[in-house]
C-alpha cells in the first residue's frame, strides 16, 4: 500500500515555501514539488538597483511565527551580516537579497523537492495521485490534500502575440536575455514598477546606449505606489476578513479602486527617474533620448523591418487620439496573470468557479472538487484576488495566508493569527453578514 501524504504542494515559490516553513515541525506528512532544479525567483527581473516594495519583516514566517528558523532575521544572522544590515537603515531590501533569502529557506526545508515536475494530478476517489518526474526518475505520489502555488505567467497584449521574438519580449525575461540596445529605438510598454526599472537601466547604459527610449503607459501619469499607513491597512488580516463579507460585485469594484496600493511605482524610483530625465535634458543636452507617453494604450502592432505600434491616446478620447510610433525593440512590461498549472487539467472541470471563471475559495483559500463528499481540500495560493482582496497575490500576507492553510489542514489553531488594537473598524458587528464565496 502506497504511503499517502497528508499534503502535496505543487510549486515551491514564496507562497508554498511559507506553508512548508510553518509545516516543518507539524505531524502531518508533506512534500512540495518544484520543477526547477535550482531555486530562483523571477531571475529575469534581477536588475541592478531593483528594490522590494514590501518590508523584509513580511517574510515567510515572521508575522505569525517570529522564532521560526526560516525568518529573514535568521537568514541575516546565518549570513553574518546582521549588524551591517541594521546599520544600513534600509526600509526595504533589494530584490536580489530577498531572492537569496528565499533560496536559503528553500534549501533548509527538507520537504521541498527540487527538480520534480508534476505532470498530472488524477482523482482517485479518497486521494489524489500525482505523476512526478523527479531527480531519481518517474514516481507516483499519493496525497490527501493539495496546495497549489505554481506562480503566474506573463501577460501579453493580444496584438503583440504574433510578433514575439528576440526583439519583442516580456520584461520578465530581460535580465536573462541581456539585450543589445546600442543605437536602437526602444519602446517600453507599461507604466508600473517593472517599466520604471527597465527605463532606468536602459538610460543608465546597462545594456548599451539606446538611440531613444519611448515609455508608454495606459495610466494617466507615472503614478506612485500608495504605501501610506492607512492604505497599508488593506494588507492586514482584519481587512481581508471584512472583504470576505462583501458581495462578489462589490469586491470587484473595490479591487479596481485599490490598484495603486499594489501596482504603482515606488516614490523613490519616481524621484530617481525624474532626476535622470533632468540630467539628460538640462545637463547633458540629450532631451530627445527619452519620450514619455502616459495615457496611451497599445492597440495594434506590425513589423516591416522595424515595429510600428499604434497607441490610443485616452486623454483625447476620440479619433485624434490614434498615434503611431516606430521602434527597433519592444519590451512589454505588461504584468502577470493568474494561471493554474497544466498538471491540473484532469481536474479542471470540477474545480468550482464563479460566472467569470474565477476560483471559489473559502476563508482558508481552499475548495473541494464538485461532487466530492469527502474531506479532501485543494488550497490555491496567489489566485484569490477576487475572493480575498488586493493583498492575495502579494507577498505582504504570505505568512498569514500560510498559517490559515496550516490551521485549516490540522483543524486546530496551531498559529494564533488574531490581532488586537487595530484602529480601523471596517465592518461593525451589526452590519456584518455572511461571506459570499
Amino acid at each position: 500500500m502506497m504511503h499517502c501524504l497528508d499534503l502535496a504542494g505543487i510549486g515551491a515559490g514564496p507562497f508554498n515555501l511559507a506553508v512548508a516553513a510553518l509545516m516543518r515541525e507539524q505531524s502531518l506528512s508533506h512534500r512540495f514539488f518544484e520543477a526547477k532544479t535550482e531555486f530562483s525567483w523571477h531571475p529575469g527581473l534581477m536588475l541592478p538597483g531593483a528594490m522590494m516594495q514590501t518590508s523584509y519583516l513580511k517574510d515567510l514566517v515572521t508575522p505569525v511565527d517570529p522564532t521560526n528558523p526560516c525568518s529573514f532575521l535568521a537568514y541575516l544572522v546565518e549570513k553574518k551580516r546582521f549588524y551591517d544590515f541594521l546599520h544600513a537603515e534600509q526600509r526595504t531590501v533589494s530584490r536580489c537579497e530577498f531572492a537569496d533569502y528565499l533560496s536559503w529557506a528553500a534549501h533548509r526545508l527538507k520537504s521541498v523537492q527540487m527538480g520534480s515536475r508534476v505532470h498530472s494530478v488524477i482523482d482517485q476517489g479518497d486521494h489524489f495521485r500525482l505523476d512526478v518526474q523527479g531527480p531519481s526518475g518517474r514516481e507516483s505520489v499519493c496525497a490527501r490534500n493539495l496546495c497549489i502555488a505554481a506562480g503566474k505567467k506573463p501577460h501579453f497584449p493580444l496584438c503583440s502575440k504574433p510578433l514575439l521574438s528576440d526583439k519583442c519580449f516580456h520584461a520578465l525575461e530581460i535580465a536573462l536575455r541581456d539585450p543589445d540596445v546600442n543605437d536602437k529605438r526602444i519602446a517600453v510598454i507599461g507604466g508600473g514598477q517593472t517599466g520604471a526599472e527597465v527605463v532606468i537601466n536602459l538610460l543608465s547604459g546597462h545594456w548599451g546606449r539606446p538611440a531613444q527610449v519611448t515609455w508608454a503607459s495606459r495610466r494617466s501619469n507615472y503614478l506612485p505606489l500608495d504605501e501610506t499607513p492607512f492604505t497599508n491597512d488593506w494588507f492586514t488580516p482584519e481587512y481581508v476578513d471584512a472583504f470576505r463579507q462583501l458581495s462578489p460585485h462589490r469586491r470587484e469594484e473595490i479591487v479596481a479602486e485599490q490598484k495603486l496600493a499594489s501596482d504603482g511605482v515606488s516614490p523613490a524610483t519616481l524621484t530617481q527617474l525624474y532626476q535622470l530625465f533632468y540630467r539628460l535634458a538640462h545637463l547633458e543636452g540629450d532631451s530627445e533620448r527619452v519620450v514619455l507617453m502616459p495615457n496611451r494604450e497599445l492597440v495594434a502592432m506590425s513589423c516591416r523591418g522595424d515595429y510600428q505600434l499604434q497607441l490610443e491616446n485616452h486623454l483625447l478620447g476620440d479619433i485624434r487620439g490614434r498615434e503611431w510610433i516606430s521602434a527597433d525593440m519592444v519590451i512589454l512590461c505588461t504584468g502577470l496573470c493568474e494561471a493554474l498549472p497544466p498538471c491540473l487539467a484532469p481536474l479542471q472541470e470540477r474545480i468550482p468557479r464563479d460566472d467569470h471563471g474565477r476560483l471559489l475559495l473559502d476563508n482558508a483559500f481552499s475548495t473541494r472538487l464538485e461532487g466530492d463528499s469527502g474531506e479532501r481540500r485543494l488550497y490555491f495560493l496567489g489566485t484569490g484576488r477576487a475572493s480575498h482582496g488586493i493583498a492575495e497575490p502579494q507577498l505582504s500576507l504570505s505568512a498569514w495566508r500560510a498559517a490559515q492553510v496550516v490551521n485549516d489542514l490540522l483543524e486546530t489553531e496551531v498559529y494564533d493569527i488574531r490581532q488586537t488594537g487595530n484602529f480601523m473598524k471596517w465592518i461593525t458587528p451589526q452590519t456584518s453578514r455572511v461571506a459570499v464565496a
